[in-house]
């Protein structure tokens, strides 16, 4: 931004603290998977997802850039839940996912800024249609990962192996 009358007005705290809660589930998500591939090696759907994390946190980054919020520090890397099985963890993403919806429906009710729904319901729309659908592809087989040609999937609030 190049002049004073072009920055954005400031977000209200709940706005603010919206954001952090948006971030932080990304980053939490972020980790698990990149614990999944450390425990199980790069299967679907997570080998897919991570990478989609990454790009999540990245488009949340931008808005607290955009709004000269600070940006919390990622401290889940070391405290997730480990899995005995890719189908577990398949089994919480679809836990996790459905959970991820519905953090999403509360955070665009929290905000008018057009940046930020937009953020939301990308991110939304990846959980809901994508990685949701992927989780429980995975899940619904019992055998494993989503070996097929799409491998997507998410995360979120996990359930069983989450402490």
């Amino acid at each position: 931004m190049d002049s004073p009358t072009d920055r954005p007005h400031p977000l209200s705290s709940s706005e603010r603290a919206d954001l952090a809660l948006a971030l932080d589930d990304e980053y939490m998500a972020h980790a698990i998977y990149t614990q999944v591939i450390a425990d199980f090696g790069e299967m679907r759907p997570f080998s897919n997802i991570v990478e989609a994390e990454a790009r999540h946190i990245e488009a949340l980054t931008t808005l607290f850039q955009r709004y000269e919020v600070p940006i919390p520090a990622d401290t889940w890397p070391g405290r997730v839940p480990r899995y005995e099985s890719l189908q577990e963890a398949c089994q919480a993403g679809v836990i996790a996912e459905v959970e991820n919806g519905e953090l999403y429906d509360r955070l665009l009710a929290g905000t008018n800024r057009s940046d930020i729904l937009t953020v939301y319901r990308n991110l939304q729309e990846a959980s809901q249609e994508r990685h949701l659908e992927a989780f429980r592809r995975c899940a619904d087989r019992g055998d494993g990962p989503d070996r097929g040609p799409r491998g997507l999937g998410h995360r979120r609030r996990w359930r069983g192996g989450r402490g």
